[in-house]
């Protein structure tokens, strides 16, 4: 009885901490996971020493691992993926072996051996997938070029640190033939995947279909929760990674049409048990290990961040990326990963990695996720200043322009910047309306396609000057700006106007701030998605409730001139 109420104490602690620390980091805008690994090196038995013993939060945290691999396969998009899938599979593994070299040559130069150089290597080459979108969903980046450039390598970061998971153990054997140990285990490994896909492609839908059809929310989440702890013990079963097995069972949800209703009920669940990850992970923090060997941190923390810097901006620019795209991605990678903290700790329990290694990884992952979204901030504010450098410059080669023949042949034609979902649609409606328009965007496979169908467009950052100045600007009717980034946003509505003061520009904002913001800075229209949406859904209702359409346009009339837009 006395150990149970240890157990329930100790995870109160946790939480507590959790939320305190969490606070905390939002508070002054930061990701929650520095409030997490914060408050573990408070109460853990290094600090405070609230939990002396943390073997039991380490083992409902490993749930959370599971739950987080289980929610990144539900909403890993194979459609999506396969829009950058050059950048995302190449890009993926060719900064993970450039990265695991560098760790490996600062690992020799240190001293360790060839085994732990490796794997020093490969673990700081994962950056951290939690940190990362949470930090492009905060500043509204998630489906800039950028944010699904830095997703795309993520994802294939986390299936080989999936993969890595059952190689790991494989390293630590003794007794046997290495290259027979990793044949079996690889073996495991395909006869596991195998099976997934064969019976879950034909028994997951129709068992999700079955229990949703029985109308019950509660059944709902257990079945969701069956399937992915069900996939873990599989994948266990098979001598491989709980973590990947939950990650494949996500995968075949992904594709149903239940999949964002699963997501919705697992992502609080996995939340509460990933606060307890990252809680059990700073607990493990030695403060007077990080100041007794302040200087094998620091090369560390320099090799991580300079070096996974260089490393992703040069993969984003050899995959065909230019302009902001390539410092914003080098900038957003630069921090350890959370697989990285689960493989050390594997690594440490199979004895293939000393505590040594193991508190400067734990160290070194901490400092570096802490200092990410400073350093992000910092890039994102002197990028456009960089780029305008003539120094710079080169990296903002257009490769795709409109031939003469083809711009010849528009005028008075619309710019659109930005080809993504909102400005897909819009490009869709002009061309049903036989309308010229021109499209201005950063994604290369975008512009590639619209090349291919005969599409005027200028590949670029619309927020660059020269960029601008090929889209013929002074001869066009309207430029639309439907790009997701605010920053982007600005430098497109300044250079625009100084190119062509009369020009008629219509911007897409997301928040009150910017929208007093662009009608200073002379946007003809400005348009917020969500008062959009919001107008569209009360027009539907009023139609629903028998109003007279005069009566309901008088009232939509009515609402748009509260909101402070320009030219209404």
């Amino acid at each position: 009885m006395l150990d149970e109420i240890d157990l329930i104490l100790n995870i109160a602690i946790a939480l507590g901490a959790a939320l305190a620390g969490g606070l905390t980091a939002r508070f002054f805008k930061q990701s929650t996971i520095i409030g997490y690994l914060l408050a573990g090196v408070i109460i853990g038995p290094h600090s405070l020493g609230l939990i002396q013993e943390s073997d039991e939060i380490r083992v409902l945290a490993t749930i959370g691992v599971v739950l987080l691999l289980f929610t990144l396969g539900v909403k890993f998009s194979l459609r999506e993926i396969m829009r950058i899938k050059k950048v995302a599979i190449g890009g993926g593994i060719f900064q993970l072996l450039v990265t695991t070299a560098l760790g490996m040559g600062v690992a020799t130069l240190l001293g360790w051996s060839l085994q732990e150089a490796v794997i020093f290597g490969f673990l700081i080459a994962l950056s951290s997938t939690m940190v990362v979108i949470g930090m492009l969903t905060s500043r509204g980046e998630l489906e800039s070029v950028h944010g699904r450039v830095m997703v795309g390598i993520l994802l294939m970061q986390d299936i080989g640190a999936a993969f890595a998971m059952f190689i790991l153990p494989a390293l630590g054997e003794s007794g046997e033939s290495l290259s027979l140990i990793l044949g079996i285990a690889a073996l495991k490994a395909g006869l596991f995947i195998a099976l997934i896909l064969f019976l879950g492609a034909r028994l997951v839908p129709r068992f999700i279909t079955r229990v949703a059809s029985r109308g019950s929310r509660e059944l709902f989440i257990i079945s969701s929760a069956a399937l992915c702890f069900g996939g873990a013990f599989g994948a266990y079963y098979f001598g491989l990674s709980a973590a990947l097995g939950a990650f494949a069972v996500g995968l075949l949800i992904s594709e149903s049409d239940f999949a964002h209703q699963v997501l919705g009920d697992m992502i609080p669940v996995r939340d509460i048990f990933s606060a307890l990850f990252f809680v059990s992970v700073g607990m493990l923090i030695d403060l007077s290990f990080m100041t007794g060997n302040i200087i094998t941190v620091m090369v560390i923390i320099l090799t991580i961040v300079l070096g996974k810097f260089l490393i992703c901006s040069v993969t984003a620019r050899l995959f065909g990326y230019t302009g902001k795209t390539i410092p914003l991605v080098g900038a957003g990678m630069v921090q350890i990963g959370e697989f990285s903290f689960v493989l050390a700790e594997l690594g440490l329990g199979t004895g293939i990695i000393s505590e040594y290694l193991y508190s400067v990884i734990l160290t070194s992952a901490m400092i570096s996720i802490v200092l990410t979204p400073f350093i992000y901030s910092l890039v994102s504010n002197l990028s456009p200043r960089l780029i305008q450098s003539g120094r710079l410059r080169s990296l903002m080669a257009v490769d795709a322009l409109p031939s003469p023949g083809e711009m010849a042949k528009i005028s008075h034609h619309v710019i659109i910047c930005g080809h993504g979902r909102v400005g897909g649609n819009v490009a869709r409606m002009l061309k049903e309306l036989n309308i010229s328009y021109l499209v201005i965007d950063l994604d290369p496979a975008i512009i590639s396609d619209l090349r291919s169908k005969g599409i005027p467009c200028v590949y670029g950052d619309a927020g660059n000057l020269e960029v601008l100045s090929r889209a013929g600007l002074k001869g066009a009717a309207l430029l639309l700006i439907t790009m997701p980034d605010p920053m982007a946003t600005r430098l497109a509505l300044d250079h625009a106007l100084r190119i062509n003061p009369e020009l008629d520009v219509v911007a897409r904002v997301h928040s009150d701030f910017e929208l007093g913001f662009l009608r200073d800075r002379g946007a003809s229209e400005l348009i917020q998605p969500e008062l959009e949406a919001s107008i569209e859904l009360v027009r539907l209702v009023l139609c629903r409730l028998g109003f007279p359409e005069s009566r309901i346009q008088d009232f939509i009339n009515l609402q748009r001139v509260k909101c402070p837009r320009p030219g209404i």
